[in-house]
């Protein structure tokens, strides 16, 4: 399979060829924002709502650089550290865009950011309950993975390290295990570094990779995102084609037998 139109994938009845999700912040100008996210071939894009202007006609605004009727907007809690706060932003963006398809992020503290679970939870349940299509970002913890997806939770999107660090998929074996029990989509949202982290993610077998910082914060951001767009293509071939096995002794590529030997 060599054409993406093959092997597309779905969260809440909405079909994408690029399994590359990427933010919308952090950029040096909206100009970059808009070349790089056209370079990385994304068709979903995230939103932070209380970071981003999405209803200042005076000011420059998002949609006049990565228009919605191109890409497929994803608002999301950024910067929220309480359920209430994260719920409250949501509905907001909904009466702003109509948007109900979301992604919940609740952090806790710095330094890690890590994911609030219980917070997380609380939001899930009062966003599912007004009738939100919840992405939701959680710990990589496949006991908590599978209770948000059995509230009715549309994607869990476990983090690979904490947010901004670059650190790559630090623990593949949870990440493997959240996906070998989800039946919704599994993506690797967090913590993505460089390219080969990307694909990582993609050869554990999750359905997509969000990413910002990766971008953003590299010295060419336009030419990582493409090298983004190929990792993910990359590590998602690599995992329909199913890797060689691990072995600790070695198996040499060309047989043994029939060997030309000295005096033979």
């Amino acid at each position: 399979m060599t054409e993406t139109q093959d092997d597309l994938w779905e969260v809440a009845g909405r079909r994408f060829r690029s399994r590359l999700v990427v933010g919308t912040g952090r950029y040096k100008s909206l100009e970059e924002t808009a070349a790089s996210i056209a370079a990385s071939g994304a068709e979903m894009v995230t939103v932070a709502v209380r970071r981003v202007n999405l209803s200042d006609a005076s000011a420059p605004m998002l949609q006049d650089f990565v228009p919605p009727d191109r890409y497929t907007y994803l608002p999301n809690t950024a910067g929220c550290h309480t359920a209430q706060e994260a719920v409250r932003t949501l509905r907001l963006a909904r009466e702003a865009g109509g948007w109900n398809l979301v992604k919940l992020e609740v952090l806790g503290p710095p330094p890690f950011l890590y994911p609030d679970m219980a917070a997380t939870f609380e939001a899930a349940a009062a966003l599912l309950a007004d009738n939100f299509e919840v992405m939701v970002y959680c710990a990589d913890d496949p006991v908590a993975a599978k209770r948000l997806e059995e509230m009715g939770c549309v994607a869990i999107m476990p983090l690979g390290a904490p947010i901004g660090s670059g650190m790559g998929v630090v623990n593949p074996y949870m990440i493997r295990a959240i996906k070998s029990q989800a039946k919704v989509p599994v993506l690797v949202d967090a913590g993505i570094g460089t390219a080969s982290d990307a694909a990582l993610a993609m050869e554990l077998g999750c359905d997509a990779v969000l990413l910002n910082s990766a971008i953003a914060h590299s010295q060419d951001p336009v030419r990582m995102a493409v090298a983004m767009k190929h990792a993910v293509l990359a590590g998602r071939a690599a995992f329909l084609a199913g890797r060689m096995g691990r072995d600790y002794k070695a198996d040499a590529s060309s047989p043994m037998d029939g060997l030309i030997r000295k005096g033979g």
